[in-house]
């Protein structure tokens, strides 16, 4: 853990929803999540941080250092108790500040997504709070979705709860049940297209005090990349991130004869992080009214990057970033255009 990051960062991606779920919401029978009064698509930040964790756990399982704590049937208290216990002859009766501080740094140690996205870590013995070095925010469609509630058939049925004593009644129900009553109707709920930008930032200042590595931000990227590859399900089948992702970290306005206030700049940032994401513009081609597909926008990446701020894509996930125009290629970048603003 010692090569801890040291310059800000802001990051982007598209992700792309064709003709799947992107985001249900369970309080409205799982229909993609969307604005009430511009039915453009909402994308909560906690569903593409889950997708990440997921990939995270598989792709450095066994790694120390990699686990996630957030993953399904987790008992965090115990999880936390565990890291108190080990930090502290005294256990729970040890509540000093130092005491609580050595639980917390030990759950940073142990858990990828504390260090990476924080976390509450006082709900049973105390190791305090971590604000995470990584912030992923909430996202909207570029253009209004299009959703289709669907009524779906399963062509074989369940017997209503009721649980037989022997096969031949299993039989006898079967043979007494009509021919239109052994299916089943269901719905499935669905967008035609949405196209969606991530914003992230991570923070060099909270990294320092959680931890948070070189290592843990190409994770990151990596899991970005390869997320809805990996965790594949048939309501997220249509769902794409759309490569690369686009990377703008903060190195200093500073010559190399100023070593001390260059550092400073590169982890407090060197420009606002809005300015960095409007770099990035996309529009609807003009000849398209209902777009379907990426194709159906125009994307430019705009070459007017400010002062003390480095441009990197990671375009593969098992490739390192490239870092500097001149290292970026127009095929490294995709369907997104390269706009010279020089000219």
């Amino acid at each position: 853990m010692s090569n801890i990051l040291k310059n800000r960062m802001e990051f982007v991606f598209l992700i792309e929803a064709k003709m799947c779920n992107h985001n249900g919401d369970p309080d409205m029978a799982n229909l993609p999540r969307q604005d009430g009064e511009t039915d453009c698509g909402i994308f909560t930040d906690v569903a593409i941080k889950r997708r990440i964790r997921n990939y995270i756990l598989d792709a450095f399982q066994g790694i120390d250092g990699m686990d996630i704590l957030m993953k399904q049937g987790t008992s965090i208290n115990k999880k936390i108790a565990e890291a108190v216990f080990a930090t502290s002859n005294v256990g729970k009766e040890n509540k000093s500040t130092a005491a609580i501080n050595n639980a917390r740094m030990e759950m940073c140690r142990r858990y990828w997504d504390v260090r990476t996205f924080g976390g509450v870590l006082s709900t049973g013995l105390n190791a305090g709070q971590v604000r995470g070095a990584v912030q992923i925010g909430m996202s909207t469609s570029l253009d209004p979705i299009h959703i289709e509630d669907l009524t779906i058939t399963r062509m074989c049925y369940t017997t209503d709860g009721k649980d037989y004593k022997t096969i031949e009644d299993y039989e006898k129900e079967e043979n007494e049940r009509e021919d239109d009553k052994k299916r089943t109707m269901g719905e499935k709920k669905i967008e035609s297209y949405g196209l969606y930008v991530i914003k992230g930032s991570i923070s060099a200042a909270l990294a320092e005090k959680c931890g948070f590595t070189e290592e843990d931000a190409n994770a990151l990227f990596e899991a970005i990349l390869q997320c809805y590859n990996h965790d594949i399900s048939s309501s997220k089948m249509g769902m794409n991130v759309i490569s690369p992702v686009i990377i703008f970290k903060h190195v200093g306005t500073q010559n190399d004869n100023n070593q001390i206030e260059k550092a400073r700049e590169a982890k407090l940032g060197c420009a606002p992080a809005y300015k960095l994401f409007d770099l990035l513009e996309i529009r609807k081609q003009d000849d398209v009214e209902f777009p379907r597909d990426k194709k159906d926008y125009l994307m430019l990446l705009h070459s007017s990057v400010p002062k003390g701020v480095e441009i990197g894509i990671k375009a593969n996930p098992f490739e390192p970033v490239l870092w500097g125009w001149e290292n970026i290629s127009h095929e490294d970048m995709g369907c997104i255009q390269i706009h010279n603003d020089a000219n």
